[in-house]
């Protein structure tokens, strides 16, 4: 068997011991995530005024948070409605890194740190380890690249070359990719949100 018709069985064989497992959810999450992959974006911070709800940068821009964002979305999960709702019901239990003084719909669901606590608030919060098997497709895992930057992405069910590790979609400055970068960064967050 070729390694290309071993790898598509293999897969085969994940995605149905996952959805046997109860979760399709899941699995439904990290396709929605690979798929932005084939999407030409260029990474862009900067702030946008946007529609509400649904609303999203312009679709060739974005950064780490809009491929959670476009994931979640394309699962019908909006959550740009969900955080804003959030926050305007419990703006004091989130971060005032930014000296808001009340929510942006534009912005607060673009933060790392606003997902997070979104997450932790909604979401199950999973274990932080070393170990790989710990993370699994449609987590969300945050990370710490130094000082004060924070960064996100997802784990999708598609494996590093050696086999021991999930890969992550994320958007760390050369758009929205897939890579083995699991452990690359201090992670600070795992969360599961969703069905």
């Amino acid at each position: 068997m070729r390694k290309a018709q071993l790898f598509a069985v293999v897969l085969l064989f994940c995605h149905a011991s996952a959805i046997a497992q109860g979760d399709n959810f899941y699995v439904a999450l990290s396709d929605a995530a690979i798929t932005l992959t084939s999407q030409r974006v260029i990474y862009d911070p900067s702030y946008f005024s946007i529609g509400y709800p649904n609303g999203d940068v312009p679709a060739d821009r974005g950064v780490c948070t809009d491929v959670v964002i476009r994931a979640y979305r394309k699962l019908g999960i909006d959550l740009q409605k969900e955080v804003h709702e959030d926050m305007k019901d419990n703006f004091g239990l989130y971060p005032k890194n930014w000296g808001l003084r009340s929510p942006d719909k534009n912005i607060d669901h673009r933060r790392e740190p606003n997902l997070m606590t979104f997450f932790t608030r909604h979401g199950t919060t999973l274990p932080i380890t070393q170990n790989p098997s710990d993370y699994q497709p449609g987590d969300i895992v945050c990370w710490n690249l130094g000082g004060a930057v924070t960064h996100i992405g997802i784990v999708v069910h598609k494996k590093s070359s050696d086999g021991k590790r999930h890969l992550i979609v994320h958007n760390i400055g050369a758009g929205q990719v897939l890579e083995d970068c699991l452990f690359s960064y201090k992670i600070i967050g795992h969360y599961r949100y969703g069905n």
